[in-house]
């Protein structure tokens, strides 16, 4: 049996194109964030900062309720045909924010927008075209799309803003979307068979087990917390840059781009030492006790240009590397058959995070000042830290997948168990009626062990 290194020119080309899909659903919510606040108090009962707060998270609660149905249905109906749907949704609420002359139009829109929760259907796409052996590779590439869309949004946006204002974003995006549904029309193979995957998504019969392991939910609390802090940021700061540094909205990009690309080169050494030296949790509790101590910079600094850009600084920096760590411990820490359900999980405290922390962030805005919003993001993460501290060290593994053929019940057991006893190997799930075998291998052994593992999980893989 070969393993081939290399994803085809479909499965690349079905991988980028869907990774576009994914990166335009986060598009559509954080281009705004960095202008939105403001834009928002010059419309009809825009002066609460509550009913902003609605508005920004509308989408994030949307996504919470709608993900999982989506995914099981695109398992029926089929995936493109869901991604069509989520794709128009997401247009027709983008075209009724950009016509909104009051926040209430707005709030619509958004729900409308989120209700197109197409997330789940394009992982799922993706996995329905690719081999076992490149799915993590994929998922990767998507997984840093949505990074590159939040960094790339904080500067484009107030930029787009002064070009063509929020509610031209909103048209935007709105034409963006149609032009995705060409895109997954023309640019992305149609799947010679659709099945469920585990590696990839939901089983409603396994959530609640991951609901019930507290080396998950101190994760999902984490992206949770982390995800909420993010959004009732951005009902603030925004404020606090025009007021104390007489800047136009328009002209935040100057602010926001050399923050974020100085926290970026701060990073990178953290996430080297966190994933090669096997340090990954000094480093995320590191980052935890770093975000809690921008939230508290926060609290205090609103008066303060200056200050307000060193509690930036803190905070994307701690911000990056958080972001990097969650998904690969939750991949690390979640049992191999339930890898799935388990970022899908996941996903859901975060968007979840992202509705309650808007909502939230302009309550406490409107009814009790600046300061109150960031003591709100400091509890969160001082409850996040104490939990963190109890968190098991992760394991240094590398998951791989492996396709094999039809097997009975008796013979699956024993291949597993075969593999199981192997050295180097720290978990092993043969998932049968998907014939997919997935295994986690110890990644601080010698490489050349490592490879020997692999050969011979091969040759067991033959041998059945």
């Amino acid at each position: 049996m070969q393993i081939s290194e290399k994803m085809t020119r479909d499965e690349l080309r079905a991988t980028l194109s869907l990774a576009s899909i994914y990166g335009l659903r986060m598009l559509g919510m954080f281009l705004i964030l960095p202008i939105f606040a403001i834009y928002a108090e010059t419309l009809q009962g825009g002066q609460s900062h509550t009913l902003i707060g609605w508005a920004l998270g509308a989408y994030g609660l949307m996504q919470v309720l709608l993900q999982l149905p989506f995914g099981i249905a695109s398992d029926k109906f089929g995936r493109k045909k869901m991604i069509y749907l989520g794709l128009i949704l997401f247009a027709i609420g983008s075209a009724v924010a950009a016509m909104a002359t009051d926040i209430h139009t707005v709030i619509i829109g958004r729900i409308i927008q989120g209700a197109g929760a197409i997330p789940a259907v394009v992982t799922a796409l993706v996995a329905d075209l690719t081999r076992e052996e490149h799915r993590t590779k994929a998922m990767a590439m998507i997984g840093s799309t949505i990074a590159f869309t939040f960094a790339v949004s904080l500067v484009a946006g107030p930029v787009l803003n002064r070009w063509i204002g929020v509610p031209g974003i909103f048209w935007l995006t709105a034409v963006l979307s149609i032009a995705a549904i060409f895109v997954v029309m023309f640019a992305v193979p149609q799947p010679l068979h659709s099945h469920f995957h585990s590696d990839a998504q939901t089983a409603p019969d396994k959530i609640k087990d991951v609901l019930r392991d507290t080396q998950l939910l101190r994760l999902n609390f984490g992206t949770f917390s982390l995800h909420a802090a993010q959004m009732a940021m951005f009902i603030v700061v925004p404020f606090a840059l025009k007021k104390t540094g007489g800047l136009s909205e328009d002209h935040h990009w100057q602010i926001y781009l050399p923050v974020l690309l100085t926290s970026f080169v701060l990073m990178l050494p953290a996430i080297i030492i966190g994933e090669k030296r096997a340090k990954l949790k000094p480093v995320f509790i590191g980052a935890i006790g770093l975000m809690l101590l921008a939230q508290l910079l926060f609290s205090v600094s609103m008066q303060n240009f200056w200050a307000i850009i060193a509690s930036l600084l803190l905070y994307f920096t701690a911000f990056n590397v958080l972001e990097a760590s969650l998904p690969s411990l939750i991949s690390k820490m979640a049992p191999a058959a339930s890898k799935g359900t388990a970022i899908g999980v996941h996903n859901t405290a975060q968007s979840f995070g992202m509705f309650l922390g808007a909502a939230l962030g302009g309550y406490f805005s409107q009814h009790y000042g600046y300061a109150t919003v960031f003591e709100f993001c400091a509890a969160l993460m001082a409850i996040w830290l104490i939990l963190s501290l109890g968190m098991k060290t992760p394991p240094s593994v590398k998951t791989k997948m492996y396709h094999v053929r039809d097997l009975d019940k008796d013979t699956a057991n024993t291949l597993e168990s075969q593999i199981k006893q192997l050295a180097g190997i720290f978990d092993a799930s043969l998932i049968a009626q998907e014939n997919v075998l997935i295994v986690k291998i110890d990644n601080q052994r010698p490489p050349a062990l490592q490879s020997e593992t692999e050969q011979t999980i091969l040759k067991l893989i033959e041998q059945i």
